[in-house]
């Protein structure tokens, strides 16, 4: 594993991707922080040695680099999910690149059922906590030492600092947020009632398949983070709908705007 992280990091250094501030994370129907972005590089997934392919439709497959604010930032348009297919090392091995290519702060986004009753579509919430209900955990295995410890703490999974300043921008910009708990989950299918039910009852305000393991890594390495779901359909076990994947990159779409400029103001305080 190590090899391979230094290969891919060597390739990405040689092509101009040294030294970023900020590391992002685009999830599903959110890229718009791309055109606010003075983009200097663009290398497809595939391009770049060990690095999986996205397989789903709606996530391009870009590693990007360029300025914000000033900041030095590489952002992945597209990410992995287990349901894709691919182990947890792999699904994560971008984060470690990132950290390696030597970002400060991870900004991540997600799309997520709104299990809390409040939430509306087009919602934003803070993750200020999370719940793991993904089968493998991506520090099994070896520990990489030089990385992290064997037993990483996760008390402060979501650093608190990261998540006041975006409260604070968040009121600044008129643009209202919530917080909440995200349970991750395996996928590909959405949820049952009962299933919702239970969600609930464990805890979760929102669900998704994605950003849990990725948060582990950032831990685990001590790399701050910060994330954000956009709500795209509201899981009332009472009243459930139908939903398809259409709409929830509809949704996601119209509340892009909002995040992104919340995550272009952030990156300019840090």
């Amino acid at each position: 594993m190590i090899h391979k992280l230094e290969e891919a990091t060597a390739f990405l250094n040689r092509r101009g991707y040294n030294n970023p501030d900020v590391g992002i994370v685009l999830g599903t129907g959110l890229g718009k922080l791309i055109q606010k972005m003075e983009v200097e590089h663009s290398l497809p997934y595939k391009n770049i040695p060990h690095f999986p392919v996205a397989t789903m439709e709606y996530h391009s497959g870009n590693l990007i680099c360029g300025k914000v604010n000033g900041k030095k930032v590489v952002a992945m348009r597209g990410r992995f999910h287990f349901y894709e297919g691919y182990s947890m090392p792999e699904i994560t091995f971008p984060i470690r690149v990132m950290k390696m290519l030597g970002i400060k702060t991870l900004l991540l986004s997600n799309a997520a059922g709104g299990i809390n009753l409040d939430y509306k579509k087009g919602d934003l919430v803070i993750i200020e906590d999370h719940i793991n209900l993904q089968p493998f955990n991506p520090l099994t295995g070896p520990n990489l030492e030089v990385l992290g410890p064997r037993f990483p703490d996760m008390s402060e999974p979501y650093k608190k600092e990261l998540i006041q300043k975006l409260k604070e921008i968040a009121k600044e910009q008129q643009t209202d947020i919530k917080e909440g708990v995200y349970v991750s989950v395996t996928g590909p299918n959405l949820e049952t009632r009962a299933e919702y039910r239970y969600l609930k009852i464990i805890g979760a305000d929102m669900v998704g398949m994605s950003t849990v393991p990725e948060v582990i890594i950032a831990n685990h390495m001590n790399l701050p983070c910060l994330a954000v779901s956009v709500i795209t359909d509201e899981c009332d076990p009472e009243n459930l709908q139908p939903i398809n994947i259409e709409e929830i990159i509809e949704v996601a779409g119209k509340a892009d705007d909002r995040l992104s400029n919340l995550f272009v103001q952030l990156m300019s305080e840090l």
